[in-house]
């Protein structure tokens, strides 16, 4: 049975680029680039959030795909924060794992976070009838402005 498709993420704002080689140092180069394109949007009260999430969206490509490059798109509008990161592994999809009776996790710790400090997120397989990329995106929303509602 094929994985459940996610929602595709919110759309419309500003629209940055990056793309990394996919190294020990892409969550760092990837986490410093969100927290700066935050500084500049007026968004510093996502940035802790932002930096977690995408460190752990980035690295989760690093030590599980083989993909060469690392691409990162940031959407920043007024209300909130999209981050999508692509590898070149559509097979490897993420799934998240819930605490088991001992409290112990052996992976998926990260996406437990991812889901805890996001108003929204998931995954979306690129290249059409035979996908060749997947991207995980997550969705940061501010707090206190008006229509804008973040689970927690």
């Amino acid at each position: 049975m094929p994985p459940t498709r996610t929602p595709r993420p919110p759309q419309g704002g500003e629209l940055y680029r990056a793309t990394l080689p996919n190294t020990a140092n892409a969550p760092r180069i990837a986490r410093d680039f969100v927290s700066s394109l935050l500084a500049v949007s007026h968004h510093r009260d996502l940035a802790d959030d932002a930096r977690l999430c995408v460190a752990e969206v980035v690295t989760n490509a690093h030590r599980h795909t083989r993909t060469p490059l690392i691409q990162l798109y940031a959407t920043i509008n007024r209300k909130q924060v999209t981050v999508s990161v692509a590898d070149n592994a559509p097979w490897f999809l993420p799934v998240l794992t819930h605490a088991r009776a001992d409290g112990e996790l052996e992976c998926g710790r990260g996406l437990l976070l991812l889901d805890r400090l996001a108003s929204a997120w998931g995954w979306t397989l690129l290249g059409g009838c035979a996908p060749d990329r997947k991207a995980v995106w997550f969705t940061l929303s501010r707090v206190g402005i008006p229509g804008v509602h973040v689970p927690r």
